[in-house]
């Protein structure tokens, strides 16, 4: 048998167009599990990536309640929720607009709710389920400048520990990931010296690479990781000791 094997179980993950969300796609169907790629934008790519990995893509705003869930009804019966969609909107809370700050808590952590309480109950019914959110270093740490971004990723991790509590009499699993630095569309436009800065912090002297979490993200799914739940795994090169 694979270790960390997921044949036979489906999942969904949002904001899978892109960076992280897509590379957690990849890796989940490269174990077998059939995969619904849930992407607000970028069709093109979202469409491209479900034919690599023969799964489905489906369009949805999951800051909506009522698109997220439409989105976890199309996805059908699921086995694996994980929620990756996700967005800044960075400035100094002084500063900050009430939209920037809206904007944020509802596509990063509403989302999180929206979908969750969606497979709750079907979960429960069948006693089985793996759930994974994805947070972020920032919201174990704070950031400057990002105030409403780590509000949404501390969020998460309650919300996923009350959450763990809840559902975990019925076989049900409730896991957080929170990355550090990793090569994304949102590290690339970073200033040079705050990138050196990160580098200077992080014990493995790299910034991660989507694959790093996405591994993570797979092991947490699987049955090799049946006795943890309510959990924070930090995927971040070791930046948060």
């Amino acid at each position: 048998m694979t270790f960390c094997s997921l044949e036979g179980k489906r999942a969904l993950v949002t904001g899978a167009s892109k960076g992280i969300g897509r590379a957690i796609a990849e890796e989940l169907a490269r174990a077998g599990a059939e995969v619904v790629v849930g992407y607000r934008t970028g069709a093109d790519e979202a469409e491209s990536l479900a034919r690599e990995i023969e799964g489905r893509a489906v369009q949805a705003d999951v800051s909506s309640a009522e698109e997220a869930a439409r989105l976890v009804e199309e996805a059908g019966d699921l086995d694996i929720l994980v929620n990756n969609a996700g967005l800044t909107r960075d400035g100094l809370l002084a500063r900050m607009s009430d939209d920037d700050w809206r904007t944020v808590i509802e596509t990063n952590l509403s989302s999180v709710f929206y979908t969750c309480r969606a497979v709750c109950r079907p979960m429960m019914k069948k006693r089985a389920g793996a759930i994974v959110n994805i947070s972020s270093i920032v919201g174990v740490h704070g950031n400057w400048g990002q105030t409403n971004y780590g509000a949404s990723k501390a969020g998460i991790i309650g919300f996923t520990k009350s959450l763990a509590r809840e559902l975990g009499s019925r076989g049900v699993r409730a896991n957080v990931v929170a990355p550090g630095y990793v090569r994304t569309q949102l590290t690339e436009v970073l200033p040079e010296e705050a990138t050196a800065a990160m580098l200077g912090n992080t014990p493995l002297g790299r910034l991660g690479e989507p694959n790093d979490v996405a591994g993570a993200v797979r092991f947490l799914c699987s049955d090799e990781a049946a006795f943890i739940t309510g959990d924070v795994l930090l995927v971040d090169g070791g930046l948060g000791m």
